[in-house]
């Protein structure tokens, strides 16, 4: 696909789906827009929930990535990782949860504080000399609405740090890739506005066929070599690839044993919705976008993490919906 199959920018070929009334430009990348429903009740409260960094107190470096990713969709970054400072380490410290259960370390965010900032020196000294290494995620088991059960894997307390901060660094680049329709675990968007999306779409543009679409299994299956061949696009700082590869191949501790892990990406680990989205971006999204373009008739398309609604005008574009 051509360079401005990869953008954002809010042209002509954004014009199928679907939010009511506001941009949020440089928030999550501009959503796209469609005439009439005013916001729900839900949605107007938790416009804009909190941001790791803003755009207006962000530091001058990640602003720059992001100008650069905005100017350019197929630039290359080719150094990304002395973003990675300890003042963002610290920003990911305060930003995890406090209360979130420990991982294979058995250190709570409480037990890491008490010594916060020399233990931020070692940690950014083993990143920026290759030395730190991924902890294996301990899998824990949740119940899921249909009785079965989903492995959720808890990572250790310095992972979550290093996956906070690395994951801004590249939330300045993908969110100016990330398409219109697409609203799960991205900055400013919730899935109040992905509700909106669903209803102004079906309501409001020529829809005779809905289709719901799940990827099933979709987090454990994504394959690492075409995950890292999606990052590779616009990361060229093999350092952060390596840190990647490290959090795809950690492996996850259960009752005492260590397993590898070939496949997937761990839910529950901070890496892995940003991850999904890129996954799911080149996969599903640009086919989708550069497919509408010669529907006979609308297609537009809500996509949450890897729930998604395509909607067709025309009964035959029905099937190819449902091959997605």
């Amino acid at each position: 696909m051509s360079a401005k199959t990869h953008r954002n920018g809010g042209g002509e070929s954004y014009n199928g789906a679907v939010l009511a009334k506001r941009s949020h430009e440089g928030q999550g990348g501009p959503k796209e827009t469609v005439e009439g429903r005013p916001l729900t009740k839900e949605n107007a409260e938790q416009l804009n929930p909190c941001r790791t960094q803003s755009r207006e107190s962000g530091p001058n470096g990640l602003e720059r990535v992001r100008e650069a990713a905005k100017k350019d969709g197929k630039l290359q970054f080719t150094a990304l990782l002395h973003q990675v400072n300890i003042d963002l380490l610290r920003d990911s410290y305060n930003s995890l949860k406090k209360t979130a259960a420990a991982g294979v370390d058995g250190i709570t965010w409480q037990e890491y504080g008490q010594d916060l900032e020399a233990h931020l020196q070692d940690l950014h000294g083993r990143i920026h000399r290759g030395a730190y290494q991924a902890q294996a995620s301990r899998r824990v088991w949740i119940p899921k609405a249909d009785g079965r059960q989903r492995p959720l894997g808890i990572a250790a307390l310095e992972d979550k740090v290093v996956q906070h901060a690395v994951g801004t660094v590249l939330n300045q680049i993908w969110e100016e890739d990330f398409l219109g329709f697409s609203y799960g675990f991205r900055p400013g968007r919730s899935q109040h506005e992905a509700l909106d999306a669903l209803y102004v779409g079906i309501t409001r543009k020529k829809v005779n066929w809905v289709l719901d679409l799940d990827i099933r299994t979709f987090f454990d299956k994504i394959d690492h070599d075409w995950m890292i061949r999606f990052v590779e696009h616009r990361i060229g700082d093999q350092r952060i690839v390596r840190l990647i590869q490290k959090w795809l191949k950690a492996g996850v501790m259960e009752q005492g044993q260590w397993s590898e892990t070939k496949e997937g990406t761990r839910q529950g680990a901070v890496i892995s919705p940003i991850l999904a989205n890129l996954y799911l971006h080149h996969a599903l999204d640009l086919w989708v976008e550069a497919w509408r373009k010669k529907a006979q008739g609308d297609v537009i398309i809500v996509r949450y993490a890897d729930d998604s609604a395509p909607r067709a005008q025309r009964a035959e574009e029905g099937p190819m919906c449902v091959t997605a």
